[in-house]
């Protein structure tokens, strides 16, 4: 048995997220995911067929989930064959069985202990959305902000999430998740032409964290509060203090660091 690592990019609007849905007999449910249509595509790549005892023959490891919408271009997989593969013959022919919003690249062997999501040291995300009154054609998903928004402002409330801080005002209320402490080591913003772009990386991320972020720093700027009232939120530990879950679309996973 041999771990290969590679990276994965997808557009996630088609799907509902990176992980496989299961139903409670343990069978993938209908609904695509990234996961399930590539553990698929490298069955069939490897001659291994499912069956009703094992449905999952060969079983992938993401570095983190993303939500249905949210999109990647650093993903990072790992996967264990029984057989050697040649990289690029690997590549030519996953990419040829998953759909065109789905790729594979940079196919490696990694030593037995790699996990692409325990190994994982820091993980990048960007969000970006329109700051505009109206709307153009090519737009696509993305969120549209109609009011004027002042990007010295929105990187002062944004340093206030610098560092080790306990997140639960900025994870999803159905998460079950009990560990909220994460560290962030970047936080910031800037325009280009009506575009708002936010970069933010760090060890670990909670369910929804990056879109409640966006929602709250929105909220900030639509009701002309102090970008001190970011630090508010973030120190009473209250999912209900922070401003919305914004739209997924325009949220991509960059790159993940080991």
């Amino acid at each position: 048995m041999t771990r290969y690592a590679f990276l994965i990019q997808y557009q996630g609007k088609n799907y509902a997220g990176s992980q496989i849905q299961l139903d409670p007999n343990g069978l993938e449910q209908p609904t695509p995911t990234i996961q399930g249509l590539l553990e698929k595509a490298i069955c069939t790549f490897s001659g291994v067929q499912p069956t009703p005892d094992n449905p999952r023959p060969i079983k992938t490891v993401f570095s983190g989930r993303t939500d249905a919408g949210v999109n990647s271009i650093g993903q990072t997989v790992h996967v264990d064959l029984d057989n050697n593969i040649v990289a690029s013959k690997f590549i030519n022919s996953i990419n040829g069985l998953l759909p065109k919003d789905i790729s594979i690249s940079d196919v490696r062997e990694v030593d037995s202990s790699f996990h692409a999501q325990k190994s994982a040291k820091k993980r990048y995300y960007r969000y970006v959305f329109v700051n505009r009154e109206q709307r153009k054609a090519f737009d696509g998903d993305l969120l549209r902000v109609e009011n004027s928004l002042n990007i010295e402002r929105m990187n002062k409330a944004l340093s206030y999430l610098v560092g080790e801080h306990d997140f639960t005002s900025f994870k999803n209320s159905g998460s079950s998740n009990p560990y909220t402490v994460c560290e962030i080591s970047e936080a910031n913003c800037y325009r280009h032409e009506d575009l708002i772009i936010l970069d933010i990386s760090g060890n670990r991320f909670l369910y929804n964290m990056v879109r409640i972020i966006v929602g709250t720093l929105l909220d900030i700027e639509r009701n002309n509060k102090s970008p001190e009232f970011m630090d508010e939120v973030l120190k009473a530990k209250d999912r209900k203090q922070a401003g919305k879950t914004v739209s997924p679309s325009g949220l991509t996973l960059l790159k993940v660091e080991y």
